[in-house]
């Protein structure tokens, strides 16, 4: 039998109850849905924006590795997290581990450093007996690419099957520095892909906090070598004289420019009397010191930078102290060499070295050269230039080296031009080095001008820059003296 069909009207209003029925329950599970996603979805905003506040603000790497577990748990509602770092040792370290409340942290600790304890003593992938800082780290220092893949699977077995376990690399300049991993307890928890990329979004920044750290450091350690290299020129510069003596009879002029703060090019006036200098100015009595010979010194070490700065300084302290005994020049640097001669083979170093008196009362110049560059001699009589050289090896090649004395008479208007290799060397755009005929021509032109020496200095200088081009450093130390026998007519 069967039931008579209901009214048209009656239909309608069943249909209608029922359809706002299934109408109603699923709009109000969506909106909770969609609520509850909207909650998430700000909390998950909000953590990560504390943590890039972190990064803003600490300076101190540590508290911002403190923060990096507990976010990495709670923007995937995860049970705990951990950092691992990588040392440039190879090693690894449990920087930190954060747990929800409830659960034994102590336990997941132990198993953590049992994990990184088997790594460090068996090696990876379980190969023999090798010791993690014996051959399992890469070329960059830092953990071997066997041992950062096999961490993974020692954490898994250590932690248990009961565990869901996800871990992420932090890499810096495409080296991983660490890894991350956030765990769950429970067993329906599943690693979505949003829950992954949040994971890997903390361990993003934690590399961006590792970088900022080491650049940090490095830029600390930069300013410290500024100063100190700032420091060192300071003394150099100090060293050299601030001024050219009055020497009766001559005039001189002097210059050095270094192509780095530190340089290695040397030029010195030493009375021959300076020993009894005045003690309370330091300085030799300027009447005395006119008329007694003076020792004119130019010198180069090989090499530029704080080396070569440190060797220079070296040899100014003990030629200064050799020209208090009174020797010929060639004795001198015979002296000099034998007594630098250990320290400059140690160090790999050579030094080129003229050295010369000028006694007023003669207008003697007396002469010995350490494989240095002969200086250039104008004769005004003549309008000729000739080299000022003497056989002699370089100080600190070999122990028992001789040097050979020579001696010269000035007369009025003779100009010496004293100079280090940087002048001769200096290179254009094209690669042509300026060489020593450019500037024997540039010398004798401006001799021929009757330029006092001030005025060669200037000119000379301003002939290699336009060589090397404006605006250009110069490749190398360039040092100048120029030593000129005045004229008596007034």
């Amino acid at each position: 039998m069967t039931a008579a069909p209901l009214p048209r009207h009656q239909r309608s209003e069943s249909f209608n109850d029922a359809n706002s029925d299934l109408e109603t329950t699923p709009i109000s599970t969506l909106k909770e849905l969609v609520a509850r996603l909207h909650r998430e979805q700000n909390k998950i905003q909000n953590l990560l924006s504390s943590l890039g506040f972190a990064l803003r603000s600490f300076n101190n790497l540590n508290q911002f590795l403190e923060l990096v577990p507990l976010m990495a748990a709670r923007v995937t509602d995860a049970d705990g997290g951990a950092l691992i770092v990588f040392r440039p040792n190879g090693q690894l370290r449990l920087e930190q581990l954060h747990c929800q409340e409830g659960y034994a942290c102590q336990d997941i600790r132990r198993a953590l450093e049992q994990a990184i304890q088997n790594l460090g003593t068996r090696g990876a992938m379980g190969e023999g007996n090798r010791k993690l800082s014996q051959g399992s780290r890469g070329r960059d220092g830092f953990a071997d690419r066997t041992v950062r893949a096999s961490l993974d699977e020692y954490v898994k077995n250590v932690l248990g099957e009961g565990v869901q376990l996800f871990g992420t690399p932090i890499l810096v300049k495409s080296r991983e520095r660490g890894r991350i991993y956030v765990f769950s307890h429970t067993s329906d928890y599943t690693w979505t892909n949003t829950r992954q990329k949040l994971v890997q979004l903390v361990a993003d920044q934690t590399a961006v906090a590792i970088a900022n750290h080491e650049l940090t450091n490095e830029l600390r350690k930069k300013e410290r070598l500024d100063r100190e290299l700032e420091i060192a020129s300071e003394i150099q510069v100090h060293l050299l004289p601030n001024q050219c003596p009055e020497i009766e009879g001559v005039e001189l002029a002097a210059s050095c420019k270094t192509a780095n703060r530190i340089g290695g090019d040397y030029y010195d006036f030493i009375p021959t009397n300076y020993d009894r200098a005045n003690p309370i100015a330091d300085r030799p009595p300027p009447k005395i010191a006119t008329t007694v010979p003076w020792s004119i010194v130019i010198g180069d070490v090989m090499g530029k930078g704080v080396p070569a700065g440190l060797i220079m300084t070296m040899t100014r302290g003990m030629l200064r102290a050799e020209v208090l005994n009174r020797h010929s020049p060639a004795k001198i640097l015979q002296h000099l060499n034998r007594v630098m001669y250990e320290d400059l083979e140690n160090s790999h170093r050579f030094v080129t070295l003229f050295y010369s008196e000028y006694d007023p009362s003669t207008k003697i110049l007396s002469y010995t050269n350490a494989a240095h560059n002969p200086p250039l001699l104008w004769r005004a009589g003549t309008g000729a230039i000739q080299r000022l050289d003497t056989w002699g090896m370089l100080i600190g090649l070999e122990a028992d080296s001789q040097y050979e004395d020579a001696q010269v008479q000035l007369e009025e208007g003779d100009t010496v031009l004293y100079y280090t290799d940087g002048f001769t060397d200096a290179i254009d755009k094209d690669g042509e080095r300026f060489d020593e005929d450019n500037l024997l021509k540039s010398f004798q032109w401006s001799c021929q001008q009757s330029y006092n020496p001030r005025q060669i200095l200037k000119y000379l200088f301003n002939q290699v820059q336009q060589f090397i081009g404006s605006g250009n450093r110069y490749g190398d130390d360039m040092t100048l003296v120029v030593l000129q026998v005045k004229s008596s007519v007034v």
